[in-house]
């Protein structure tokens, strides 16, 4: 039996007749001179008929006058191209890609004669990445028109929150008026839980709601522009607080507990009355406000029993809201306040906690609210390592004198 294992011709015809990949040799003038099999079966084309033509005869002009350029540069330079990606236009307009490497083919005097490469298909594999791409960008242009709508969403949102605060009696200078009001908003996202507003009822009276909506992002702020235009719809209702939070809770109710949707809210409502200094307050599951008394009253919660917080928002149906009257002295704040102001938590995930929260709110006594509420903030944020997770709101008023 002959040994052919040396034998260049027998060898150079194995790897044409058996290779899958394409392989080719052209001229200084890119015409093909020899091709393997798997070129004819890719170009559909008899071996015989192949020689002689160039890419232009079995391509669209776009990869035709790509190929002949690079192969003309690499006779010039002697520079090989490797692993690149071509895109294939056939003539009949399909496009087929393959990864190909191109040589300089030289004489025994090493003199440039023409080129040779071969081109493996990677057409599937590139189609899957063009979709994969073009599936990215497509995520990504809805993400980014999501994330703009989302901003505009909590530019709105702002609004919201109150603008301005009545005055006691009307009429007067937001400094010579008997009650003084503040709102701090700290929202932990683009869009915020928190809800709070202060709106004149009466001569005297005026009525202070703070609600939180459970969790984060866009859900909750739908259910804080559901709650807003519902202080609106309710708003003649508002003058006794647990009468006020039941109806909302019966309203919220249906909306809220819909089987693909569990959403409650926790809130407070206060009435206070500028003239008699009266404080009239009801509680849905939410934070006991801060009560600051004036003089060397010092700082406590304004109740003292836990008893006195009704159920959340949206949990039971014909839940019941007791009203609590608390007098109100000269020099006196009420603060509320969102959980995310104590719940923070350390690196070592203590909660900041209601105990710190008071402890602050003892040490920075006799500020005002405006200078108070970003303190307790900055306190809060200070013993999380600089960063709130939760939204924050807080709302209180100070009662300066009687209205006369």
């Amino acid at each position: 039996m002959p040994d052919n294992l040396h034998d260049t011709g027998f060898l150079l015809q194995n790897l044409m007749e058996h290779m899958t990949d394409n392989i080719y040799f052209k001229d200084r003038q890119s015409r093909f001179i020899m091709v393997n099999r798997a070129f004819c079966e890719w170009t559909g084309l008899d071996c015989g008929a192949v020689v002689g033509k160039t890419d232009f005869d079995l391509f669209a002009s776009e990869h035709a006058q790509q190929a002949y350029a690079d192969e003309q540069r690499i006779i010039e330079t002697g520079q090989p191209l490797i692993g690149i990606e071509e895109k294939e236009t056939w003539e009949d307009g399909h496009i087929t890609w393959v990864s190909t490497t191109k040589m300089p083919l030289k004489n025994s005097d090493g003199e440039t004669i023409g080129t040779f490469g071969v081109s493996r298909n990677i057409t599937d594999h590139k189609e899957a990445e063009l979709k994969a791409n073009y599936y990215s960008e497509q995520i990504r242009r809805i993400k980014e028109e999501m994330e703009e709508d989302v901003r505009m969403a909590g530019e709105l949102q702002k609004t919201f929150f109150p603008r301005h605060y009545p005055c006691f009696p009307e009429g007067v200078a937001p400094g010579q008026s008997g009650v003084g009001f503040f709102h701090h908003y700290h929202a932990s996202g683009l869009v915020s839980g928190d809800f709070c507003t202060v709106r004149r009822l009466s001569e005297s009276e005026s009525g202070i709601f703070l609600c939180d909506v459970m969790g984060h992002g866009v859900r909750a702020a739908l259910g804080t522009a559901l709650i807003c235009a519902m202080v609106e719809e309710i708003s003649g209702e508002a003058q006794n607080p647990g009468d006020f939070l039941a109806r909302m809770n019966e309203l919220l109710l249906p909306i809220m507990r819909q089987e693909d949707m569990f959403l409650y809210a926790t809130a407070c409502y206060a009435v206070f009355d500028a003239r008699s200094g009266l404080l009239r307050i009801a509680n849905a599951g939410h934070p006991i406000p801060l009560h600051s008394r004036g003089g060397e009253g010092g700082v406590g919660w304004l109740f003292g029993d836990e008893s006195v917080r009704g159920p959340a928002l949206a949990i039971a149906e014909g839940a019941e809201y007791e009203t609590f009257d608390i007098q109100l002295g000269v020099g006196d704040s009420v603060v509320m306040y969102t959980d995310g102001l104590y719940e923070v938590e350390d690196a070592s995930g203590e909660e900041f906690g209601e105990q710190r929260l008071l402890a602050a709110a003892q040490r920075l006594a006799g500020q005002s609210l405006e200078a108070l509420f970003p303190a307790l903030v900055a306190e809060a944020s200070a013993y999380a390592g600089g960063k709130l997770d939760d939204d924050v709101c807080l709302v209180g008023l100070h009662y300066r004198k009687p209205m006369q």
